[in-house]
């Protein structure tokens, strides 16, 4: 079993109260009980339960795997929350088992939604690492308006998804395998007209997802699985 252990130095730690409980009260570990530990950041420990506690499990590290091999490109997606707060959580899921390094939810001019519950979503992300064998937990920002975000954002491919008539490259002509890249995915609405200039003066290239007209979250995927799918050619 694989638990989520966050900050490890030396050789004990102790699991927070989720992953305590689902070591604890869901598999009903005891204290003796081999398991596997991630930091999160690439790195595999095997260790052994000390002290078997529902709410502060104790385990002692008896060794450190070789870190876990990391994807050749670097992805970032700036996406705007869905009104139906699954559908960002499935996006952020499924995104993290795909592979993906940060996601920032945007605040755009078009959004229903405009506050996320972040600790729900990064409870998300840690299940899906696991569930998905990954030892790298993709960063969660909160939630950010899109102006700053196209400021800030640094990358060497930057992109913005639009479903408007500007200009578009399709998305593997604009991606470059092996460098780092963001994407701007908007909401339901759409980016404004005001937004798409902003992001064309911050760098940002308008592209295409192709003729279907898709959802916020699963234009998310498409973009997630396209960058993943150019990286393993």
């Amino acid at each position: 079993m694989v638990f989520y252990a966050p900050g490890i130095s030396g050789d004990h730690c102790t699991l927070d109260k989720d992953e305590s409980a689902h070591a604890v009260k869901s598999l009903r570990l005891k204290t003796g009980d081999s398991i596997t530990l991630t930091d999160g950041k690439g790195g595999w420990y095997n260790a052994v339960i000390a002290h078997a506690h529902a709410e502060h499990c104790e385990v002692a590290v008896t060794g450190k795997r070789q870190e876990a091999e990391k994807q050749p490109y670097r992805l970032h997606i700036g996406i705007a929350p869905t009104k139906n707060i699954d559908r960002l959580g499935w996006f952020v899921e499924k995104s993290t088992e795909i592979g993906i390094d940060e996601i920032t939810p945007l605040l755009c001019e078009h959004s229903e939604r405009k506050n996320i519950p972040l600790e729900r979503l990064q409870r998300i992300a840690v299940a899906a690492m696991k569930q998905s064998g990954k030892a790298c937990l993709p960063k969660l920002n909160p939630l950010l308006p899109l102006t700053e975000w196209l400021k800030t954002c640094e990358s060497d491919r930057k992109l913005i998804a639009f479903c408007g008539q500007s200009p578009r490259k399709n998305i593997r002509t604009a991606c470059i395998p092996g460098k780092s890249v963001a994407v701007a995915i908007g909401p339901e609405g759409d980016f404004s007209p005001n937004e798409i200039q902003q992001a064309s003066t911050a760098g940002f290239e308008c592209i295409t997802l192709g003729k279907s007209r898709l959802r916020t979250e699963t234009a998310g995927i498409v973009v997630c699985h396209s960058i993943y799918f150019l990286n393993s050619e």
